[in-house]
């Protein structure tokens, strides 16, 4: 069996490293886990669509139809935010208090046909939460 070799002795004058410190885990809120959580669902949905389907949410309990999805933000320390828009066209806003959340991802057909498909997951932890009017408008 051989012996591994030792390390070398450090260099003169120089304090010896010291082991790196664990950084402490900064605490996130409920609304904060939500949010990173449905992105990462968010992305792996979106992994499995072709190129003629684009992501959106239904309303779980509700006729209200779907949101195509544009955005995700929250609000410390418990809600979470969709911004989208609904079939017609019109611009929508779900505000959900995380001891709710209730979310249905759905494969919908593209709305332009020589339009690719709408991915929206790589954006989703750029930082961008909504616009500054808090409402997904630029």
């Amino acid at each position: 069996m051989t012996k591994a070799p030792k390390a070398p002795a450090k260099p003169a004058g120089k304090p010896a490293a010291k082991p790196a410190a664990k950084k402490a885990a900064r605490q996130k809120s409920p609304a904060e886990w939500a949010h990173d959580r449905l992105v990462m669902y968010i992305r792996d949905f979106e992994r499995e669509l072709d190129a003629e389907q684009e992501i959106a949410m239904g309303f779980a309990g509700d006729e209200a139809g779907i949101l195509r999805i544009e955005g995700i933000g929250f609000f410390d320390p418990d809600i979470i935010s969709f911004y989208g828009r609904d079939d017609s066209g019109t611009k929508t806003q779900l505000i959900q208090h995380v001891s709710q959340l209730s979310v249905t991802l759905r494969a919908v057909p593209k709305q332009g046909e020589e339009e690719a498909p709408r991915r929206i997951g790589f954006q989703l932890n750029s930082g961008w939460t909504g616009g500054d009017s808090g409402d997904a408008s630029a």
